[in-house]
């Protein structure tokens, strides 16, 4: 007997792997690798052994075949299936399955190479389908999600294929949807993850990427040199037209004022001609008044030769008497004027009111 535990193996065994070709045991090793691929999809577990009594978990479903040949589907809860002629062939998972899509190169309509890959979304809507119009499902429907984004992408250009990333995801789950159809596999979703582009072409949209950036600096550093020169205008604008109406009120309140003042003159003037000539017609008015135009005589030659150099002087400046004479004597002349005036008006008045008027005359 040879010592195991020197790394020796038993006679027995030896004899047992000398006894099966090597060829055998390497198809027997590659038809279960196989059939373990079928189901590693969309199989939740390994195939089950036949005990008659099967409990079939929720959203699951098992084919049966019965001598080979499909005899049904076991719904979930509890079955019966006969012992030996009865075997569970495929079990079927009814769950949503996320494969991922290897990477691979994909030529655009502007002949770009990308690399593109993906995450796919399948669900099974028919176990029978599934189970004997396909093999290896998994297998087929990936290479389907790959030959169909290839397609896609050379449809369009590498600037859409950033733009409409959406519209392509749906245009690839509708070909997968016509494709897989008798295969029994329904594809909801797919997304592209990751996107690879050359070297080059990666600089020259890095290069782009600052352009625009730079373009939309410049831009927008314009935009508020135009928005900063309209507000200073408008302010300008602004305070000229605010100054002008300041102008234009102090201009009218000074008018105003000035209007007022030269109104307030006239009247202290008129009140004080009205008090002057009241003071006439008392006694001694005639003196008041010759005494008033001597002393303004007497001050308005003490003004002479102050504010200019021209002078004019009547031909006798020290009479004085004479001079207010002279001016009383005006002053006469100009009352029996304004008397003999308002007079010939009231006698005018009176024989007009006297004159009458005949219609037949």
């Amino acid at each position: 007997m040879i010592n195991t535990a020197s790394g020796y193996s038993s006679p027995a065994k030896v004899v047992s792997k000398m006894s099966i070709p090597r060829n055998l045991r390497f198809l027997q090793r590659k038809v279960i690798l196989t059939q373990w691929g079928q189901n590693a999809a969309f199989s939740s577990r390994s195939l089950p052994m036949n005990t008659v009594i099967l409990f079939v978990p929720q959203q699951e479903a098992w084919v049966v075949e019965r001598f080979g040949k499909f005899n049904r589907i076991l719904e979930p809860g509890l079955n019966f299936i006969f012992p030996i002629v009865d075997k569970v062939k495929y079990v079927q998972s009814l769950k949503e399955v996320a494969s991922e899509v290897p990477e691979q190169a994909a030529v655009t309509s502007d002949n770009v190479t990308l690399g593109l890959d993906g995450v796919l979304y399948t669900k099974v809507f028919d176990p029978y389908k599934c189970s004997y119009n396909v093999e290896n499902a998994e297998f087929a429907i990936k290479k389907m999600a790959q030959t169909t984004m290839r397609s896609e992408i050379g449809k369009i250009t590498l600037d859409t294929v950033f733009r409409e990333r959406e519209t392509l995801n749906v245009n690839i789950v509708d070909a997968i949807n016509k494709a897989s159809e008798p295969w029994g596999i329904s594809c909801l979703r797919y997304e592209i993850r990751d996107m690879t582009l050359p070297l080059r072409i990666n600089e020259a949209m890095q290069m782009q990427v600052e352009a625009e950036r730079k373009k939309r600096a410049s831009i927008l550093e314009s935009e508020g040199i135009r928005e900063a020169d309209i507000n200073v205008a408008e302010g300008k604008k602004r305070a000229k037209i605010l100054n002008s109406e300041a102008f234009q009120t102090e201009q009218i309140n000074i008018a105003n004022g000035e209007a007022r003042a030269i109104q307030l003159m006239a009247e202290a003037k008129a009140k004080a001609v009205t008090q002057v000539a009241e003071a006439i017609g008392q006694q001694n008015g005639m003196n008041a008044v010759g005494y008033s135009i001597a002393e303004q005589y007497v001050d308005a030659f003490g003004k002479l030769a102050k504010t200019n150099n021209t002078m004019i002087l009547p031909a006798n400046p020290g009479d004085v008497g004479g001079m207010v004479a002279q001016a009383m004597t005006v002053y006469k002349n100009l009352s029996n004027l304004e008397q003999i005036k308002s007079e010939t008006a009231g006698s005018t008045k009176k024989h007009t009111q006297n004159i009458t008027f005949d219609p037949e005359s």
